[in-house]
């Protein structure tokens, strides 16, 4: 008679915080995808909603069980916590629930109405949910999640000559700042910005792009070539980032004239002038996102300070 492996009351937990958080997000009222600049009535008369899109839930439920069924996988064969360690399952859990928040949850539907809230969604996305997901290095529990036999050939995927020549550029600290810099100004350009409130592809891309750069981004500075430096090159294009994206908020909350007319139309029903709601979203990626990110520089200074205070003790101690 075969016995039943019993799992580890801890897997039991997360597989219950899984199923309850799906539970939540199907258990309030849906609103199909679309565009921000839609009719601002009939949808303020049908009360805040969880967004139904397919592009979206589809990669996020798809990265949850992946993850969940890979963690339990090595932690069955290596022990609990062992492989993927607790604080790695914590950062998951919590970027994967910050993720769900700003693309899923009704303050996507109040960033469709209003800027600030479109703000705190870029935001969250970029400056919360991407480090998290770095942080956590979901890529081994997810590669455990496929069938022994794919693990291999999926794992080496990036060692091919090409992929593996573009990666190394891309993750580089100073490319990867580049092209999250790129990312964020580009798309709030007010050409492609009003591509964005009338085309739900381009929504898409807008957040899509602001998450990948962002997850680069992150790990180029925590897990990359920076981190083996010590992290002063990490704390340097930290501080550079915390610099562009605070003068991008700082242009909006003192511009005099409205950037995206489109964007701001609803703040009427929220008590705001337009003028007002794009202030607010300015303070929005100005103060709070840049206390992240002057958090994040911080601390890697103090990382990289101390690291050098070990090494200089080290060799006077050697000599």
């Amino acid at each position: 008679m075969k016995r039943r492996v019993q799992l580890p009351r801890a897997n039991v937990a997360v597989r219950a915080a899984f199923i309850a958080i799906g539970a939540a997000l199907s258990a309030f009222p849906t609103i199909d995808a679309e565009a921000h600049g839609g009719d601002l009535g009939h949808l303020w008369a049908t009360g805040p909603a969880w967004t139904s899109d397919l592009r979206v839930i589809i990669p996020l439920y798809a990265s949850a069980i992946l993850f969940l069924v890979g963690t339990l996988r090595i932690w069955r064969r290596a022990g609990h916590g062992r492989g993927v360690r607790r604080w790695q399952v914590a950062c998951f859990w919590s970027g994967w629930t910050v993720l769900a928040v700003a693309l899923l949850s009704p303050l996507h539907w109040l960033g469709e109405r209003l800027f600030t809230a479109h703000m705190i969604e870029h935001e969250l996305l970029m400056a919360v949910a991407a480090p998290l997901l770095v942080l956590a290095r979901p890529g081994t529990a997810m590669l455990w999640a496929l069938p022994a036999s794919w693990r291999a050939p999926v794992g080496g995927i990036g060692n091919s000559l090409v992929l593996g020549a573009t990666w190394r550029f891309a993750s580089l600290p100073l490319t990867a700042t580049v092209l999250h810099a790129a990312a964020l100004w580009a798309w709030h350009m007010p050409g492609l910005y009003d591509l964005v409130l009338v085309s739900p592809l381009a929504h898409w891309l807008q957040h899509l792009s602001f998450l990948l750069s962002a997850l680069l981004f992150w790990w180029a500075l925590l897990r990359g070539s920076a981190r083996g430096r010590g992290y002063g090159a990490a704390f340097f294009y930290l501080f550079l980032t915390s610099l562009h994206t605070g003068l991008l908020g700082l242009l909006l909350t003192v511009s005099p004239r409205l950037w995206y007319p489109r964007q701001v139309a609803g703040a009427t029903e929220w008590g705001l002038t337009p003028l007002e709601d794009q202030q607010l979203a300015g303070l929005v990626m100005w103060v709070p996102a840049g206390l992240v990110y002057a958090a994040a520089a911080l601390t890697l200074a103090g990382l990289w300070i101390r690291r050098s205070g070990l090494r200089s003790a080290g060799q006077a101690h050697a000599a």
